[in-house]
């Protein structure tokens, strides 16, 4: 099971989400993956409007207050139309369960998608993009390492107002393996030699993460913002501070 919106509400230690002094309208794809399907609903609390790309046959999967459009994320010119309002545009199109073997995979959704997400909204001139990469270097996965930097330098060179976030490894529900790892992750963020690569390559839970997308949708850039694994651990404490400022 995944995360819900309790868990975050549970985590900033309110009944209900503060709406935002600033509502966006946001249009993702990639609504209903793992990452999507949980943002979702905190989006929609925080008093933003959504509007989903999925596939025909999928709304189900997504809130009722969420606004839902047909088409495929491998083609813009079967959404491109459907963006508009929006001022933010949030891509999450992504292979679920990465791993060395699915080269192929990386190139032909994560690329192809991240290309077509990307040329739409510059032709549109969209506010703000907002995109889920990998850190990266690493020592491993080097083809979607590849394809995710291959799409930040498109996003670099059609000049999008951008938020890029940059994560490892998420844990969370049926991600909890690495959990073991995380005394190993101190001794090398101790060291000197080691503590830059263990912070690029650190571990994030999923409510960090999803409180790190919140706050990219609510704070739009003017350039390029890079979102490292430091500042995706440190979100929940900067919005925390904003709910608490709204609720005092």
């Amino acid at each position: 099971m995944a995360a819900s919106i309790s868990d975050i509400r549970q985590l900033l230690k309110v009944k209900v989400l503060p709406k935002s002094s600033d509502s966006r309208l946001v249009f993702i794809t990639g609504g209903t993956g793992y990452i999507g399907s949980n943002l979702i609903p905190i989006l929609l609390e925080r008093g933003h409007r959504v509007r989903a790309l999925v596939r025909p046959g999928s709304k189900a999967k997504l809130p009722a207050a969420c606004e839902v459009v047909s088409g495929n994320a491998l083609d813009a010119n079967s959404y491109r139309q459907l963006i508009r309002p929006a001022d933010t545009f949030l891509h999450l199109v992504g292979v679920p369960h990465p791993s060395p073997a699915k080269g192929a995979e990386f190139r032909a959704i994560d690329l192809v998608s991240g290309r077509e997400a990307i040329c739409a909204c510059a032709e549109l001139g969209m506010r703000h993009f907002i995109y889920l990469s990998v850190a990266h270097p690493a020592p491993m996965m080097k083809d979607y390492i590849a394809v995710r930097a291959e799409c930040e330098q498109m996003i670099q060179e059609r000049r999008l107002n951008s938020t890029i976030l940059r994560p490892w490894y998420v844990l969370g529900p049926g991600h909890r393996w690495p959990y073991a790892l995380l005394p190993f992750y101190k001794i090398c963020e101790w060291l000197p030699f080691t503590r830059a690569a263990a912070l690029r390559l650190g571990l994030v839970t999923l409510d960090q993460l999803l409180l790190a997308l919140v706050e990219a949708v609510e704070s739009p850039v003017q350039g390029s913002r890079i979102v490292g694994v430091p500042e995706i651990r440190s979100a929940r404490l900067n919005v925390s501070h904003e709910v608490t400022r709204q609720t005092a």
